[in-house]
């Protein structure tokens, strides 16, 4: 921008700056909601002016979409996950895929960005496509890995995404809903341990290997 003071978008002084804008519009947006949120207000916990904040985004709907975008990669699981080799194996390592996803989904900051998207669908679609998108490459990394257990044969056959997404129910059940509503805190980690492996065990019983019958000698 002519006459700004941030000539260089790219300089470290800027990202630093960025960085400042975006945690104080998140901050605010949390505290105050988005409608009741201003720029002039962000610019005061970022401790810029408004010119500067306007060199970095062009509205305050800008500031919204770059605040969610920057946080959605903590909801992500590590896309690619350890090939069973036993049965034991797949259990142990869904557990532990379940155990990380809620961990990290359940925190508050990723409870703040659901219900900031909630009430901004309309306005900022691309707001809830980029927590869909994070959505999206934890169930591919669960899909390819159930696919990886059935080559292996220690799944039975069917869709692995239809098996995905019943296990994500299951690890999921009402936790989500009832922490966006507020009636519920953040569970620990001694409950989220129990009911990751609860889910497990049930998603592993409804999917057990058939047992071949030997055909006795004639």
């Amino acid at each position: 921008m002519k006459g700004s003071v941030l000539s260089d978008p790219g300089s470290s002084d800027n990202s630093g700056m960025r960085q400042r804008i975006l945690a104080a519009a998140f901050q605010a947006f949390t505290a105050d909601g988005y409608a009741g949120t201003t720029t002039r207000a962000i610019a005061a916990r970022a401790k810029v002016s408004k010119r500067d904040l306007y060199a970095m985004f062009e509205n305050k709907q800008a500031m919204l979409v770059a605040c969610i975008a920057t946080r959605t990669p903590k909801m992500r699981t590590p896309e690619g996950l350890p090939e069973p080799h036993s049965r034991e194996m797949l259990a142990s390592t869904l557990t532990a895929f379940a155990r990380n996803l809620l961990i990290e989904s359940s925190h508050p900051v990723v409870i703040a960005m659901f219900r900031l998207a909630i009430s901004e669908a309309d306005r900022s679609p691309e707001i809830a496509q980029a927590l869909e998108e994070s959505r999206k490459v934890n169930r591919r990394t669960l899909t390819d890995f159930l696919a990886h257990a059935q080559a292996e044969g220690f799944l039975p056959t069917g869709d692995p995404a239809d098996m995905a997404s019943q296990c994500l129910a299951l690890v999921w059940d009402d936790l989500m809903l009832t922490l966006l509503l507020g009636v519920r805190r953040r569970p620990g980690l001694a409950h989220i341990q129990r009911h990751a492996q609860k889910a497990v065990d049930v998603f592993l019983r409804d999917h057990q290997i058939p047992v071949q019958k030997r055909q006795t000698p004639k």
